[in-house]
């Protein structure tokens, strides 16, 4: 294992498709981009491009072959094969076990044996296929600024992720559950006859200047987070405030008030994973912990 090699693996991870063949394997990388333009009026196809040639002279060295790349309005797509011989895609493929996409992967518990550098990077990489930062982000009020990332309908990714940014001190300011109780609270879409609403994709939340240690390869992810990071901090620092100390909190760590929420007939989808399925929630922080995501690991 090197930082590269965790890079990859964290994007492959994070929001890759692989596809097994008899010879060799193909894996496909998604690097989402949200709209056209940045937070400062640029062309993020521009940042796009240019993030690949980064991107490009990082992991096409260690896979001894060129990446494809697919630019695209909403997504730009990197591609890769290789012989199933081969000791790098042997080795990404022991790392993932039989998933074939973000939908069905769970991070390796090898990975949380990584080095401290490894497992940022890993972070990173998955950061780059699954995080984003904007104005709107904010939590409470501006400048509360969060990085988001977008994990799909694997309930368990979300755990690991959380537990590999807690491996490295970052703490999680909130996880939006695709569940009922969390995304229909007040049974408002259930009773407009929209009873799937809440199945989208899980949310996870982390201060801004909480991630900038990590940061992105992908240029106007991280030009925003700079930028929203330094507005965070500046915002606690004329208030003589030291922002890390106000911040650097795990949810067990901090007193919540928290609000019953009605039940919902969600509650026993299928949808959800056994594990929490037919129990009520009024806070993500107890589904987090019945997942895994908690003070006693």
């Amino acid at each position: 294992m090197n930082t590269e090699m965790a890079y990859l693996l964290g994007m492959v991870t994070g929001n890759g498709e692989v596809q097994r063949g008899v010879i060799d394997t193909t894996i496909t990388i998604e690097i989402p981009h949200k709209k056209l333009q940045t937070e400062f009026q640029n062309d993020v196809g521009v940042y796009v491009k240019a993030s690949i040639a980064d991107i490009r002279n990082v992991l096409e060295p260690l896979l001894g072959t060129s990446l494809s790349f697919i630019p695209g309005k909403n997504v730009s797509m990197i591609s890769f094969r290789k012989p199933n011989e081969d000791y790098l895609m042997r080795e990404l493929l022991r790392y993932i076990g039989g998933a074939t996409s973000a939908d069905n992967v769970r991070i390796s518990p090898e990975v949380f044996s990584f080095t401290y550098d490894e497992r940022k990077q890993f972070i990173r990489g998955f950061g780059d296929v699954t995080g984003y930062i904007r104005r709107s982000n904010y939590a409470y009020s501006e400048p509360n600024y969060r990085v988001y990332f977008e994990i799909p309908h694997n309930w368990f990714l979300v755990i690991d992720f959380c537990n590999l940014l807690r491996s490295i001190d970052i703490p999680v300011q909130a996880i939006d559950w695709a569940h009922p109780n969390m995304r229909d609270g007040n049974l408002k879409k259930y009773n407009e006859g929209k009873t799937d609403f809440w199945k989208k994709e899980h949310q996870v939340k982390v201060w801004a200047i909480e991630y900038q240690p990590v940061g992105f390869v992908v240029l106007h992810k991280q030009q925003a987070l700079d930028f929203f990071a330094d507005l965070q901090r500046k915002s606690y620092l004329l208030q003589g405030k030291d922002p890390e100390k106000k911040l650097h909190k795990y949810y067990w760590e901090k007193t919540q008030k928290i609000k019953q929420k009605p039940s919902h007939p969600g509650e026993n989808d299928e949808f959800i994973p056994a594990e929490i399925r037919g129990k009520h929630y009024d806070s993500w922080t107890q589904i987090a912990k019945d997942l895994g995501y908690k003070e006693e690991i």
